[in-house]
């Protein structure tokens, strides 16, 4: 069986260091277990700011420091939303993966940034999904506003996808948007799912948290409230694996 947490956070808004040091603080207390996955919400150390320029880390790495060297600290796999800049001269909003080595792992940028609420003004889309590999499992992260494209979510299963990892800054506003698609995206792909959304409020909205960590039937296996803190589960590949071949739906795919 595999670990994976999800951090539910309070997002200090645009104030890195206040970020880092909470998601250092819940680790200590929750003590993940070694060579587990961790996963921190969307933009995690600064929150959804438009700002893109004024929070990106490319210039002082301020943050992929963080978590590479969070990741070797406590031994695990560590999944972050980050800032940097693009080429086009707009922000990109990523992931980062951090082995417990501390090198990076994987790098994917969100495919869909959030138009209707001014992300692609700021932030360039991304080019193509990814995957990495974590005991076993095959892992596509991706962020937020993706999780209405359930296409890419079906070009990541098609090579060789089983878990998901949905970070994000959804609003409470539409909350059973974010709980009704994760299950769907889980349903669907016959795949694990976490979802880890922030808590807390930023300027302009209010968010309930909900994180959740689905299984590959859709069924709930943990599922946090509203306050700030971390939920586990363990995950299996052999039942996964058993439960595709007992439901073989994804062998009719077609195009």
């Amino acid at each position: 069986m595999a670990k994976v947490y999800a951090v539910q956070l309070d997002i200090v808004w645009e104030d890195k260091a206040a970020n880092h040091q909470k998601v250092r603080q819940l680790l200590e207390q929750t003590r993940p277990a070694p060579g587990s996955l961790v996963v921190l919400p969307e933009m995690f150390a600064t929150g959804f700011s438009m700002r893109a320029r004024a929070i990106s880390d490319t210039a002082t790495q301020e943050t992929q420091q963080f978590l590479a060297e969070t990741a070797q600290s406590f031994g695990v796999y560590l999944a972050g939303g980050v800032v940097t800049d693009g080429q086009s001269g707009l922000g990109r909003n990523e992931c980062a993966v951090y082995d417990p080595a501390g090198r990076e792992l994987a790098r994917y940028c969100k495919l869909h940034p959030f138009t209707f609420g001014g992300e692609a003004e700021h932030y360039e889309a991304g080019e193509q999904v990814c995957l990495f590999d974590w005991e076993g499992f095959k892992v596509a992260p991706f962020i937020c506003y993706d999780l209405r494209f359930p296409e890419n979510f079906r070009a990541a299963v098609k090579l060789g996808a089983n878990l998901i990892l949905v970070m994000a800054n959804w609003p409470v506003t539409r909350v059973a948007h974010w709980e009704a698609l994760l299950q769907a995206r889980a349903i669907e792909n016959q795949a694990y799912v976490v979802g880890v959304n922030r808590c807390g409020a930023d300027p302009a909205l209010q968010y309930s948290g909900s994180s959740r960590i689905i299984g590959p039937g859709g069924d709930v296996l943990v599922a946090a409230k509203a306050a700030e803190g971390v939920i586990q589960a363990a995950l299996s590949l052999d039942d996964l694996q058993n439960y595709r071949r007992a439901l073989p739906f994804l062998a009719d795919m077609r195009g």
